[in-house]
C-alpha cells in the first residue's frame, strides 16, 4: 500500500499522485516535488489516500516537502515573471504571424523549464518562437496546445446552470462524454442545450447517465406493443420521475400508468 496525496499544478488543472514520504500533509498545503519537468510548486488537493501497488504507476515521486517561505518567495517572484512571460510570447508570436492562443505561461520553481499553454484551430510550427523565448529566458521552452475544454478548465466561468464550470471547480479529469448520454436522458438535441462555454458536449451529462440508465430497466421499452387492463398500445414515453409511461392506443389516444411494483420488480 502506498499513502499518497493529490497535487495540482498551475501549468495543468488536473490531479496527480505523489507519494506523502511520511510528511503530515492536509488539503490546501502547498508543496514542493520533483517532476520529468523539474523541481515544481503545487498545492494539495486531496486529503491522503491508501493505494494499493497495483492501482498506480511506479515508481511514484515522492513530495520533497511542505514549501517554506523561502519556496513561497520564489514562487510568487516566479507568478510575476509569468506575466512578462506570456506577453513576450505573444509579441514574438505576431511577429512571426502564428495564429495562437496563449492561455498561460508557467515557469518550474527551479526555473529549468518554462511551459506554455496555448490554443490554435491548426497545427502550428512554433520552432522558432521557442528559439527566440529560449534566447530570452536562458531555460527550456515546453510549448503545449491544448483543446477547448483544457482551455475552458484553466480560465474558468458560468456554466449554462447558473454555477462556476464544472471542470474549473473539481473536476480534475474529463471522463468521455457521448450524444447517447443525452438521448437517454429524454434531453433534446439542442446544441445550445447540450453543449458547454467550450463547444463540447457537457460534462455534466455523465454524472446522472448511470442512474438514468438503471432506472428505466423498470420500465417497458419505448416501442414495444403491450396491453394494461383492457387496453392495448405501443409505449411511446417515459417519466421516470413520476414513475409512468404512456401507451397510443391504435385510435391515436394516449394513455398515462403508474409503474406498477410487479413490473418493477
Amino acid at each position: 500500500m502506498y499513502e499518497v496525496v493529490g497535487i495540482k499544478f498551475a501549468s495543468a488543472n488536473r490531479l496527480y499522485y505523489f507519494e506523502i514520504n511520511s510528511l503530515p500533509l492536509k488539503k490546501g498545503d502547498k508543496v514542493i516535488v520533483e517532476t520529468e519537468k523539474g523541481i515544481q510548486f503545487g498545492s494539495v488537493s486531496t486529503e491522503i489516500k491508501n493505494i494499493e501497488e497495483k492501482d498506480v504507476s511506479t515508481p511514484l515521486k515522492k513530495v520533497l516537502r511542505i514549501a517554506t517561505k523561502e519556496d513561497l518567495k520564489q514562487n510568487q517572484k516566479n507568478e510575476e515573471l509569468n506575466k512578462k512571460a506570456i506577453e513576450d510570447a505573444k509579441k514574438i508570436s505576431n511577429k512571426l504571424d502564428l495564429k495562437m492562443n496563449f492561455i498561460g505561461a508557467y515557469f518550474t520553481l527551479d526555473r529549468n523549464q518554462l511551459i506554455y499553454n496555448f490554443v490554435s484551430d491548426e497545427r502550428v510550427d512554433f520552432r522558432e518562437l521557442a528559439k527566440r523565448l529560449a534566447s530570452i529566458y536562458k531555460t527550456r521552452i515546453e510549448l503545449r496546445q491544448i483543446g477547448v475544454r483544457d482551455k475552458a478548465k484553466e480560465i474558468g466561468g458560468l456554466g449554462p446552470c447558473g454555477r462556476f464550470l464544472c471542470c474549473n471547480s473539481f473536476l480534475t479529469d474529463f471522463n468521455s462524454v457521448s450524444i447517447n448520454m443525452a438521448k437517454n436522458q429524454y434531453i433534446a438535441l439542442n446544441p445550445t442545450k447540450i453543449n458547454g462555454i467550450c463547444g463540447r458536449l457537457l460534462c455534466c451529462l455523465n454524472f446522472e447517465d448511470d442512474q438514468y440508465t438503471e432506472m428505466k430497466k423498470s420500465f417497458p421499452e419505448i416501442g414495444v406493443h403491450m396491453k394494461k387492463g383492457n387496453i392495448s398500445g405501443k409505449v411511446v414515453s417515459h417519466n421516470l420521475f413520476k414513475r409512468t409511461y404512456t401507451l397510443e392506443c391504435t385510435d391515436k389516444t394516449l394513455v398515462e400508468f403508474v409503474l406498477d411494483e410487479d413490473e418493477s420488480n
